[in-house]
């Protein structure tokens, strides 16, 4: 296994900015994801490291050596692509075995390096079958099955979880999670489902148009994110511009007045996580209690989200969890809704986290 260092690294097709001075450390055994929306950079700055684009500024260095300028085959990484790109021809043996033929790798060692990696991944006795032949699951593993056959230094995953059902992501990403913690290999996906991704990481890399917005565990990115992108992007937040008049006191556009823990004077963003308000009979220890009206509510199972307009510019959404013997509000209902001052977490105008 290996470190993976990225220095700088940017890409440019004509024009266009795809990836903008991207520096990171990915330590040796870390699974860390690139976390963004389409066009942002993520895949982009992946195929970088795979070495199947030429970075136009930046370095690449793969436990200390400088991989830059070698051919994806030279750099001892195994890529798992969105769309698998099986060979429809190739059994799975041969389609395993497709990385140790390029490598030159001795006849004698094929056959049992193709056993373990299916072993591995739990599709022994399906050697020769097609890729028709196989679930979309099933396909999934050969892809990745035929990544880990080479050994890799490092393991590159491109969304390999967007063409499975929603059922079948939640067991697969839990075997990759687990495989991953077995072989002890650094490991790099990108994807932009935030559950995913919130799932899988050791270390979460939000990315926006090129560039990287904040770095870091899932709970420094969900209880400190770095700017209202973040905020939004990496669970869900309410985003409340306004102004901070003073430390501690806020007031949306819409005239709302929040006591908050932290803030200097200037235009800023609260940021209200659903699940940190309560609905209903005002408690102890709510520093915020607004009075608004139900706009919609929607019942999503485990738990129900209630739209409340709490001033005419502003809307929060209420996330509480379902209780069998709760009664549900209804559209138009008066309802009042509070908070600690702890639960409001402001930004500033130009996008950071303002100090305390």
């Amino acid at each position: 296994m290996a470190q993976l260092a990225l220095e700088g690294l940017s890409k440019h097709f004509g024009v266009t900015v795809a990836v903008r001075e991207v520096s990171l450390v990915v330590r040796d055994g870390e699974f860390v994801v690139l976390l963004g929306p389409s066009g942002c950079g993520k895949t982009t700055t992946l195929r970088m490291i795979a070495g199947f684009v030429a970075p136009t500024a930046g370095r690449v260095r793969l436990d200390g050596r400088d991989v830059t300028a070698l051919p994806p085959w030279k750099r001892n990484a195994g890529m798992v692509f969105q769309s698998y790109a099986l060979f429809p021809h190739l059994t799975v043996a041969e389609n395993v075995a497709f990385g140790l033929q390029m490598r030159k790798v001795p006849p004698t060692e094929v056959a049992p390096r193709i056993a373990e990696a299916l072993r591995l991944v739990r599709l022994d006795g399906l050697h020769e079958r097609l890729p028709r032949q196989l679930s979309g699951g099933q396909q999934q593993r050969v892809a990745l099955a035929r990544a880990l056959v080479v050994r890799p230094d490092v393991l590159l995953l491109d969304e390999p979880l967007s063409n499975l059902d929603a059922k079948l992501r939640e067991t697969v990403r839990v075997e990759i999670r687990e495989l991953q913690h077995e072989l002890g290999i650094t490991t790099v996906m990108v994807t932009h489902d935030q559950e995913e991704a919130l799932i899988m990481a050791d270390r979460l890399v939000v990315m926006a148009e090129g560039a990287v917005r904040q770095v870091g565990s899932q709970r420094d990115l969900y209880e400190r994110p770095a700017d209202s992108f973040v905020a939004g992007f990496v669970g869900r937040s309410n985003l409340l511009p306004g102004v901070v008049e003073a430390p501690g006191r806020f007031r949306t556009s819409g005239g709302l007045a929040i006591a908050c823990v932290d803030g200097q004077p200037g235009p800023g963003v609260i940021a209200l996580r659903p699940e940190r308000l309560v609905l209903g009979t005002p408690t102890a220890g709510l520093d915020n209690r607004v009075r608004g009206t139900v706009e919609l509510v929607s019942y999503l199972g485990a738990s129900i989200d209630v739209h409340v307009r709490v001033s005419p510019g502003d809307r929060v959404v209420v996330s509480q969890p379902n209780r069998a013997d709760g009664p549900l509000p209804r559209q138009g209902d008066t309802v009042d809704v509070g908070w600690p001052a702890a639960a409001a977490v402001v930004l500033s105008g130009d996008g950071a986290v303002i100090p305390d």
